[in-house]
């Protein structure tokens, strides 16, 4: 059948959807990613507030600090040591140990990570 057009797209008009849904991806993609990176902040933080509320249980039950994280584990103070959501392992976190001679262990415990959080402060001081 002569002068009966092929069905189909043409391939301008396939850039032109392509072009369109890449403009719709440039403007989408930073939202996800900030938000990614926020929800990983949030979960720090909760994570931080867990281990430094054992940490207190832990000294007020025994009148001691915790000589290592994975003490307040067996202790079943947590029920495991978080991954930290920054570095990805539990075994990053920074711990303080108590500037007390007369009890010794974890005071305090930060992020292993070196980057800077959306407040403006580095998370291995959060």
């Amino acid at each position: 059948m002569i002068g009966e057009r092929a069905r189909g797209f043409t391939l301008i008009e396939l850039l032109v959807v392509m072009l369109i849904i890449a403009s719709l991806l440039t403007i989408a993609m930073p939202r996800y990613f900030r938000s990614i990176e926020h929800s990983k902040e949030t979960v720090l933080a909760q994570d931080l507030a867990v281990l430094r509320d054992a940490i207190d249980k832990f000294y007020s039950d025994r009148g001691l600090y915790p000589e290592a994280l994975t003490t307040l584990a067996t202790e079943h103070y947590v029920r495991a040591v978080p991954v930290d959501p920054m570095t990805k392992s539990a075994h990053t976190w920074t711990v303080v140990e108590s500037e007390d001679p007369d009890v010794t262990g974890i005071v305090d415990v930060h992020s292993g990570a070196q980057k800077i959080g959306s407040n403006g402060v580095a998370y291995n001081e959060w």
